[in-house]
């Protein structure tokens, strides 16, 4: 979808509907007379405010990933501005619009009865995915072969610590990451961006990835090969070779490419409040390699499960990983 169309269509049809709303004001109302107002300008009217609402919103909320190449979505700033804006108007008719609504014998504007019923549902939504779960689309191989192109993983919101949606601020702490967890968190680069990776290092952790080999702490993570294997990508597939790593006692399975430089050699120390962050897909993976630990203040939460998985390639879903734990 290109979305600079739909802000440039929800910009047109903004500026339609108060161009009607301000000339049957200003008028037309004032010629009408006793003449019962056309359906079409009382669409305008009811209409109006949720355009603007949705053009603010769609401004607010797209934004360009250069470094990725595209467009993404800031939704929890859109959905708390919406239990905002539908809470306000809520509250502003109890208190003062239903007084004077009954003192003139009016009916309830469609526009205050739909802000009266979409706030405790949106309300509802930004409770459970701020504090409780949330579900994310995984569009890469870079934690393959635990976690594949097309899976829908739940993450745990709560484990980590309770955050403010929006500005993303730890009001409680509850938990710290574990090394081997699978961490949902905002790219550092880009922060409007959410990616997923597993916990290598922790605060303080000596990293070296030398050789395709990794270090913690002087310890090497032991590798047992376990055979060949596929990396699934859009371009082609590559033929890989599939290990078990052994993170000092947290087992899982990752894949190395023997063909491929990958991001080459690194010695580094983790510094205070941040993590290392790694993709299983060794040689895939734009990871801590790259841009250097990912932040404390950068968590979203923990990916738990796989709630949904669809191939891409296939185009068919993939039943038998629906429900897995991570």
């Amino acid at each position: 979808m290109n979305y600079m169309v739909l802000e440039w269509l929800l910009l047109l049809a903004t500026v339609f509907t108060s161009g009607v709303v301000l000339l049957d004001k200003m008028v037309l109302a004032k010629h009408r007379g006793q003449v019962t107002i056309p359906a079409w300008i009382v669409q305008c009217y009811k209409s109006f405010p949720w355009l603007l609402f949705l053009l603010i919103a769609a401004w607010l909320g797209f934004s360009v990933n250069p470094q990725m190449g595209v467009v993404t979505f800031n939704f929890p700033l859109v959905l708390t501005l919406a239990v905002i804006v539908s809470g306000l108007v809520y509250l502003l008719d109890i208190v003062w619009f239903a007084k004077r609504r009954n003192a003139i014998q009016r009916t309830m504007p469609s526009w205050i009865e739909q802000a009266r019923s979409f706030f405790p549902i949106l309300l509802l939504v930004l409770v459970i995915r701020s504090f409780i779960a949330q579900p994310f689309h995984v569009p890469s191989g870079s934690l393959e072969p635990t976690v594949l192109p097309g899976d829908f993983v739940l993450t745990n919101q709560f484990i980590y610590g309770l955050r403010l949606p929006v500005i993303n601020t730890k009001v409680i702490s509850i938990h710290e990451p574990k090394r081997g967890d699978i961490v949902v968190f905002r790219w550092p680069v880009n922060p409007q961006v959410d990616l997923v990776k597993r916990v290598i290092g922790l605060p303080g952790d000596h990293i070296v990835y030398k050789n395709k080999q990794l270090i913690i702490n002087g310890i090497p993570a032991s590798l047992t090969e376990i055979g060949p294997a596929t990396d699934y990508e859009p371009g082609g597939n590559l033929d890989v070779i599939a290990y078990e790593e052994d993170l000092l006692g947290v087992k899982h399975k990752i894949l190395i490419n023997p063909n491929a430089y990958g991001t080459g050699d690194l010695d580094i120390t983790v510094p205070a409040n941040a993590y290392f962050m790694m993709g299983d897909n060794r040689d895939n993976s734009d990871d801590s390699r790259t841009w250097g630990p990912m932040p404390e203040a950068n968590i979203v939460g923990k990916a738990e499960w796989i709630l949904l998985s669809f191939d891409p390639q296939t185009h068919k879903f993939r039943w038998d990983r629906s429900g897995d734990s991570l």
